[in-house]
């Protein structure tokens, strides 16, 4: 089958923070699509983050805009939409075919594979219902894998096959499905680990001998100093 998508550029792309002059080049473009009401909320108003996409389109080869509407913030940690993997594996130009799926006969597992130039086959790891459930991605509240299951199964077939084959294509961005299922767990906020900690090795009170201080009173002897006439005599 003939892969007529366009493949990613090659070529080295001049990275925002090459220079002086890109890195001034990039803030005015970040200016102009941080005012447009086109572009996601995240980057609206915001020239650091319009920037970050500005260097990430440039490595991928895809236009600002195409990135802007697919990398997403979750949690701190930018990630690619699921659908966008799939076009950048099926465009990065080292696969004669687009990414293919191969789904069990009852819907319970998904292998995504494809065929390199030479015409090997690649296949990329396995993604079954029950590794869904054992790592806990079927129970979250609002997950996608109760309601749609068989395309949450290649979605994320495409995200392990991507990271397996060709991880620099991604740029070791995991998708957004991915961040969503392995959530976020933040630290607590108070001490109950080292209260815990401080209840079972309690350290002795150190206690100071004290000493008593005893002033005594100084006895003052009152003679007369001789002058220094009758130092003279001696």
């Amino acid at each position: 089958m003939e892969n007529n998508l366009p493949s990613l550029q090659s070529t080295h792309q001049v990275s925002v923070f090459d220079n002086t002059q890109s890195f001034e080049h990039a803030q005015r473009m970040a200016g102009l699509l941080s005012k447009s009401t086109m572009v996601p909320t995240a980057y609206q108003d915001n020239l650091p983050n319009c920037v970050v996409a500005l260097e990430m389109s440039n490595r991928v080869g895809m236009s600002p805009l195409m990135v802007m509407q697919n990398m997403n913030v979750i949690h701190g940690k930018p990630s690619w939409g699921s659908s966008f993997i799939i076009a950048l594996i099926n465009s990065c130009g080292r696969f004669s075919d687009p990414l293919q799926f191969n789904m069990s006969k009852d819907k319970q597992s998904c292998r995504a594979f494809t065929k390199r130039q030479d015409g090997t086959l690649i296949e990329g790891p396995e993604c079954t219902i029950a590794m869904a459930t054992a790592e806990g991605w079927m129970n979250k509240s609002g997950s996608k894998w109760k309601t749609m299951p068989e395309l949450m199964l290649q979605y994320r077939a495409a995200a392990f096959f991507g990271r397996l084959h060709c991880p620099d294509v991604l740029m070791g961005m995991q998708s957004q499905d991915e961040v969503q299922d392995v959530g976020f767990t933040e630290m607590p906020s108070n001490n109950s680990a080292i209260e815990k900690l401080n209840n079972i090795v309690k350290p002795e009170p150190v206690v100071y001998e004290q000493f008593e201080t005893i002033i005594e009173p100084v006895q003052i002897i009152d003679e007369e100093i001789p002058s220094e006439d009758e130092d003279d005599d001696f």
